[in-house]
């Protein structure tokens, strides 16, 4: 897939953020429970420990009170900081080296998010799909989502809602599969399609170049199956839908309540980096409204400082899971907790 042309010329660098696709792989099992004081396996030579944010994520799996939440891997991206993240100062990343690859990229995963509770499922994203990311931002190939899902034993059957955070193509690429007919249809055959009307109807208007999912691979389909929603609707027993505009028009976070009062807050694409929770002010290259994601991280930032309350990134390497908590200055910074590591990462880039 080839990225838009902007109207008046050449391609953009916000143009170029269409995602890509390689091979799928298949994943071996393992299990082990990583996070701060917790034993790590030996890393490679040469590449990050696991847990850290210069690797690729494991398909990780959190439990709070009633509801398990399991990061299901889909591929690999490494971008180009620079290039992806030119607001953030060159020093930052010569004095945070752990938060790059070896090769000097961000790691970045792409999936879903599995939410799971009293026998229902949900999944939040559907990760990269055939989609390919301009080489001026990084590399990427993904595609292995539904090989994922088959290693968890979670058939696509068994998924009732698709919810999705916002149209960019990292997030919607296993949304739909080409059938025998040759026309698509949904990969998770009996599940509701749910998205924020703000976030659909500029990419319905064809008015968002930038990640702008296949018309007819996705889109049209989308449009004959999509349910729509506004702020503050309640998606799915217990999951409260937070828009969160900015990197996208109708960008939505998706706050899930689990018993006992915990919560655990879906940020999609508010935050790339931990660099940005601890620096808000650094927008991200791919977003089309810097000031209104800025409002957006003000109120994702009290939300995910409340107690109790635990945040999942897709793109923070191998540390989906954590808490945003303060030092002792009082800075904010992104804590990765303890999850459990069910399957390693299904595709590395290096």
């Amino acid at each position: 897939m080839t990225a838009n042309t902007p109207r008046g010329g050449g391609p953009s660098r916000r143009s170029l953020l269409r995602t890509a696709l390689g091979a799928t792989a298949t994943a071996a099992a393992s299990a082990a429970v990583l996070g701060p004081g917790a034993p790590r396996a030996a890393a490679r030579p040469g590449r990050p420990r696991p847990g850290s944010l210069g690797e690729q994520s494991a398909v990780r799996s959190l439990t709070l009170g009633d509801t398990r939440f399991t990061y299901v891997v889909d591929g690999a991206m490494e971008l180009d900081p620079a290039g992806f993240l030119p607001a953030v100062p060159p020093a930052y990343w010569r004095d945070h080296p752990e938060a790059l690859t070896p090769g000097g990229r961000i790691a970045a995963s792409a999936g879903g998010v599995l939410v799971e509770r009293g026998g229902r499922r949900l999944l939040i994203d559907v990760g990269l799909g055939a989609n390919v990311l301009s080489p001026a931002l990084g590399r990427s190939r993904g595609g292995a989502l539904l090989d994922t899902l088959r290693a968890l034993r979670v058939p696509p059957g068994s998924v009732d809602t698709v919810a999705f955070t916002h149209l960019h193509t990292d997030h919607t690429g296993l949304g739909f599969r080409t059938g025998r007919d040759r026309a698509p249809h949904r990969a998770f055959p009996r599940a509701a399609y749910l998205v924020a009307g703000a976030e659909w109807d500029p990419f319905w208007r064809r008015e968002i170049e930038v990640g702008a999912p296949s018309w007819d691979d996705f889109m049209v389909p989308m449009s004959r199956v999509r349910r729509s929603f506004g702020n503050g609707a309640e998606i799915w027993p217990g999951v409260t839908a937070l828009i969160t505009p900015g990197h996208s028009p109708g960008h939505t976070s998706y706050v899930v309540t689990a018993s006992g009062g915990r919560r655990l807050i879906v940020f999609g694409d508010a935050f790339h980096t931990p660099a940005q929770i601890t620096n808000p002010g650094w927008p991200s290259g791919p977003d089309t409204d810097t000031a209104a994601v800025l409002r957006a991280r003000r109120t994702l930032l009290a939300e995910l400082a409340a107690p109790g309350t635990y945040g999942f990134a897709f793109h923070f390497g191998d540390q989906p899971f954590g808490r945003v908590v303060p030092d002792r200055s009082g800075v904010l910074g992104w804590r990765p907790v303890p999850s459990r590591v069910l399957l390693p990462a299904p595709i590395r880039l290096s």
